[in-house]
Order: structure tokens, then sequence, then C-alpha cells
């Protein structure tokens, strides 16, 4: 299914964030973990500078200068002890963060599978007939499977890096302004500049190949369902080659993204180095204007360089997130479909004693079907309609069925409105084999029994007594015993 038109990549991101709503306490409990995982992270490199900066202190008998004090509280005495413990902290509260978060992302991918499912039901069989089979088939797998990017490794990240980055740009701010201002910068441009950019570039690529994957899909199962005809034809070749340029086509797009991603993790590796240096030495400078003391200058460059873990996580997600957008976009899609007619529940279900069609007319888009078409069909009459192809006749039964409604007249069942007609109900009264009949892996009863899977067996034989089948395959002569066993 092909998306047409293009929403912004927020907008997606709003409508699937609507999806988290129930299990919004397990992800704040995630971001909360998360932050204080990435803190204790942060927080192991500045405590072993700040255990330089007491070491050189305290050989040269010199006191501690009162700006940093803080650390000297929060570790005096336990400097080991501290660092051990946001050690074994960092990895907990890492594995509390992904198992939250993973929780998260497979309780919401069983709930958009369960809202896919239940369009599809409601889409069948009227606005699926014509649609690429295998473009649907990558949507239900492997677009729902991509979203798992997004509720793991996005939403989370995205507020982790928010808070961490806020946190530390006080707590650098704390050593001098100046440093806090170089902070902000760096990780507005790492966090945010940089994977705009990259999105920017890699949306059109993202989406063109989330597309093709479901155009390969569809164009190898139709090989399949058409390999008779492929071989009675001798196509195989003239198949093969233009599965071979499907995969190329595949492999471009996929080898554009690679160049998207490398040329993103260059830019980003390239811009924590430049601010790392601009912090040294404007920390240096002010230093040796007397402005700042030598820790000061040590803990701002080093919370500095160590405090990029949020950003540069949220800096990668553009590498995956367009891919994951792309999907978003044909899965909202999908579930925004409105069905070709609304199913009726409510009224009195009717037997089935005729049906009549008044001055009905039909078209599909523009191409007129059917036109002031007028029938009655008596009850226990046979009937057979007869035409050229495309003249009309599957869209009629069709219409009976309502699997379309009639553009203009009325049909009626039992002398009431087919529109006024329980959906369930209808379906009880007619009987509809398609030109494109499939015959699933098992028995003929199995098959008979996917309308209704609590069906007895005394109810599938009936069925097949009307179907006309079960006369034929019990009186087969001796030596086709094994279709009698497929009942």
């Amino acid at each position: 299914m092909k998306v047409n038109t293009r929403r912004s990549g927020f907008s997606i991101m709003k409508s699937l964030i609507v999806l988290v709503k129930p299990l919004t306490f397990v992800m704040i409990l995630g971001i909360l973990l998360g932050v204080l995982g990435f803190l204790c992270a942060i927080f192991l490199t500045i405590t072993g500078g700040y255990g330089i900066i007491k070491g050189l202190y305290t050989i040269g008998n010199i006191s501690i200068p009162g700006n940093i004090v803080i650390l000297d509280s929060l570790f005096s005495g336990n400097l080991f002890a501290s660092l051990i413990l946001m050690a074994v902290a960092r990895g907990i509260l890492h594995y509390g963060e992904q198992y939250c978060n993973h929780y998260i992302a497979f309780r919401i991918l069983a709930i958009i599978r369960h809202k896919v499912f239940a369009v599809l039901r409601k889409l069948c069989p009227a606005k699926l007939e014509g649609k690429e089979k295998g473009n649907l088939i990558a949507i239900i797998t492997g677009d729902i499977e991509l979203l798992e990017v997004f509720f793991a490794h996005t939403i989370s990240p995205i507020a982790i890096a928010f808070i961490t980055s806020l946190i530390m740009v006080i707590f650098i701010g704390m050593q001098h302004p100046l440093a806090g201002l170089i902070s902000l910068l760096a990780y507005l441009s790492v966090g945010i500049a940089l994977p705009l950019w990259n999105g920017s570039r890699s949306v059109d690529a993202g989406m063109n190949f989330r597309n093709n994957v479901g155009e390969l899909n569809n164009f190898v199962i139709n090989s399949m369902y058409g390999v008779d005809e492929i071989l009675q034809y001798n196509q195989g070749k003239v198949r093969l080659n233009e599965m071979n340029e499907r995969l190329l086509r595949l492999s471009d797009t996929q080898k554009k993204l690679s160049i998207f991603e490398g040329s993103q993790r260059s830019a980003t590796n390239l811009f924590i180095q430049l601010f790392s240096w601009v912090m040294f030495f404007s920390m240096l400078v002010l230093y040796r204007a007397e402005s700042i003391s030598f820790p000061q200058m040590l803990i701002a460059t080093l919370a500095m360089m160590s405090s990029f873990g949020p950003t540069v996580a949220l800096s990668s997600l553009s590498n995956n997130l367009n891919q994951t957008l792309a999907c978003g976009e044909r899965v909202l899609s999908l579930l925004e479909e409105e069905p070709a007619v609304n199913e009726v529940s409510g009224e009195e279900n009717i037997q089935f004693n005729g049906a009549k069609l008044e001055q009905v007319n039909f078209s599909y888009d523009i191409e007129l079907i059917l036109d002031n078409v007028s029938l009655d069909i008596k009850k226990g009459q046979v009937l057979g309609i007869h035409g050229v192809s495309g003249s009309g006749k599957s869209t009629l039964l069709k219409l009976l069925m309502r699997f379309w409604d009639v553009n203009t007249g009325k049909i009626f069942i039992s002398k009431k409105n087919i529109k006024n007609i329980n959906t369930d109900n209808l379906r009880e009264m007619t009987g509809y084999v398609t030109q494109d009949t499939i015959m699933f892996r098992g028995s003929i009863a199995d098959n008979i029994r996917v309308a209704k899977q609590n069906a007895t067996m005394e109810e599938i034989q009936n069925a097949a007594r009307k179907a006309s089948i079960h006369n034929f395959i019990t009186s087969l002569p001796k030596g086709y015993e094994t279709f009698h066993k497929l009942f």
C-alpha cells in the first residue's frame, strides 16, 4: 500500500506517542532510570577528575576551592566506594531503562497488530480487492516490527537526552557561565541540529526503501501464485531478471541510507571533538586570566567530554528514524483507511425470500459498470448471468453481497433494503466463490471451517452437500480412500 500523501515526521511521532498513554507510568520510570544511569556514567569521569584534583591539592597541602566544595562533601573519604557504586548502578539502571522501554514497545506492537487486523476485517473485501498483497504483508510484518525502534529507542532517549543535558548545563554552568553556554550549544548541535540535518537528507530514501520492500514482497508473492503460468509460457528468466532489477534498486536505496548514516556519524564525532576543544581552550583562557581555578577548568572540561552519551544516542536515532517514520506513515495510513461500506447491526434478522434490483447504477471511480440495471430474483430460482468480460457480472454479485453500495438505485432482499440488513445476517444468506480461489494447507474440512472455526463436523458436511462436493467425494470408487479422509 503505497502512501501518496505525506505527513510530517512530527505529526507521525505525535500520532504514535498517543498509543503510549496506557503505559505512561512505565515510560516515566524508564526515563527516570535512563537519566540516573547516564548521570552515573558521566560522574564516574568527573569523580575520577575530582580524585586527581584532591590528590594534587593534598600533596601540595592546598585546600580545595570552595566552588567545588559540593563534590568534596559528596565524596570526602568515600571516593573509591563512590566510583564502585556508580559503576554498578550504571549497569543496573541501564538494564532497568531498557527493560521498561522494550516492555512498552512489545506491548504497543501487540496493540497495533490488533488494531491493524481489526481494520483489515472492516476494509475487506471491497477496499482490499486489487491491493498489492505483498505490500500489505510488509505492513503487518516488517513495518510494525520496525516501529519497535520508535517505541523502545526514540521516545525515552529524547526525554533522557533533554533532562540529562539540562542537568549538565546547570552543573557545568556552575563552574563558569561561559562553560554552561558552550555545553548548551554543544548539546543543541549534536542532539538536535545534526539529527534534523541528517533526517532532512534521508527522509525520501527511507520512504522509498520501505515502499520498495513492499513492492518486492508483492512481486515475489504474485510470482509464486503464477508459477504454473510462468513455467507454461517459459517466462522464468524474464521474471527472474525483473526480480534482480528490483533487488538492485532496493540495494541502491540501502546504499544511500548507509552513506547518510556514515556521514552523520562522522559529523557527530567532528562536532564532539570541536566542542570539547572549544571548552578546553575557553577554560584555559579563563584560568590564565584567573577568572576560574584549575579544578573548575578540569571539571568543566571533563564534564563536557563525558556527557555526550545521551545526545549521541539521540543523534544516532536519525539513521533509522526515517525508515521507522516511513513505517509509521504506512501503518497509520492503513489504520485511517475508511471501509467502502459500514457494517450494519441491531436490525431484526430476516430469511431469504427473493432479491430485487431497481434501476441500479454503479461505477468504479469514473468507469461506469452497471447502467440502470433492474432484476427480480425469485426464491428457489436458478439464474445464470452471462456477458463479455468486464460487463459487470461479478460486480452485480458483489453488490448483492454489499461489498460496495450502489451509486444510485436500490437493492432489496426479502423486500428489505440491503443497506438496512444486518451484515452477519446478509452473510449467512449468501455464498460467494471468487474467481481467485485459494485452498489452504490442510483438509477440505479445515478449508470449509475457515469462516466458522467452531463448526461441527455435521455443519461442515452439510456445507459440503450444499456445495455438491460431499456426494462426489464419498462416491469415489475403491482406491480413492484418501479423499474420504479429507473430511
